[in-house]
């Protein structure tokens, strides 16, 4: 990294820790409001969705914008989003519903936000143990590309799992769907010209 963005990545990481320390703080404040435990749940299911967005917003910036830095903090951006995404499916686990398995296992198959919340959870778990370089080269780059593409499947359940919760006002999970939606639209699109430039170059001149 050179010397200009050497601040980039601690400034990233100390970023990303705010939304936990200001819950914690709220949290020791009593400042949660009625229901403290699933405001915690909230907010923090609503940072690991944000983290994702983020992670999935820098190849589109890179084809619209021409921006590489944003590349230098995918990693950091998805593991946040992993690690913010497993505070919600431990504070749930062991708050809302004290450690009880079996109530856990019921609640998934009874209802299907947490289902789908949960199958997220599982997803990212994969991407974040091969988030290094030693398990892109143990898995192979086509490998390891394919799996973390699910990334994109991931935040489309992080999306759903965030409208069947809020029932009522749908607004900010339906723009966060919208949002995840015109992010894969520029992927798909980049990739589609990309291929159609190496397809050029391939084919013989007349």
């Amino acid at each position: 990294m050179s010397r200009s963005l050497s601040w980039l990545k601690p400034a990233v990481f100390a970023g990303a820790l705010v939304p936990l320390a200001a819950l914690l703080l709220r949290a020791f404040e009593r400042r949660l409001g009625a229901n403290p435990i699933a405001e915690a749940l909230n907010r923090l299911g609503l940072v690991a969705l944000i983290f994702l967005v983020l992670a999935l917003a820098v190849t589109p910036l890179k084809t619209l914008l021409g921006w590489t830095w944003p590349a230098r903090l995918r990693r950091m951006l998805g593991l946040f989003a992993f690690f913010y995404a497993s505070l919600h499916f431990l504070t749930y686990a062991g708050l809302d519903q004290l450690v009880n398995v079996r109530a856990i296992l019921e609640d998934i198959a009874k209802r299907p936000f947490i289902l789908v919340g949960f199958s997220a959870w599982l997803l990212l778990i994969p991407l974040a143990v091969t988030s290094t370089k030693g398990m892109l080269q143990k898995l192979g780059f086509k490998r390891w590309k394919a799996l973390h593409r699910t990334v994109y499947l991931i935040a489309a359940l992080g999306a759903l799992h965030f409208y069947w919760r809020v029932k009522k006002d749908t607004r900010e999970p339906l723009a966060y769907a919208g949002v995840i939606g015109l992010l894969l639209l520029v992927r798909l699109a980049g990739t589609f010209k990309a291929r159609s430039a190496r397809r050029a170059l391939a084919t013989p001149s007349r």
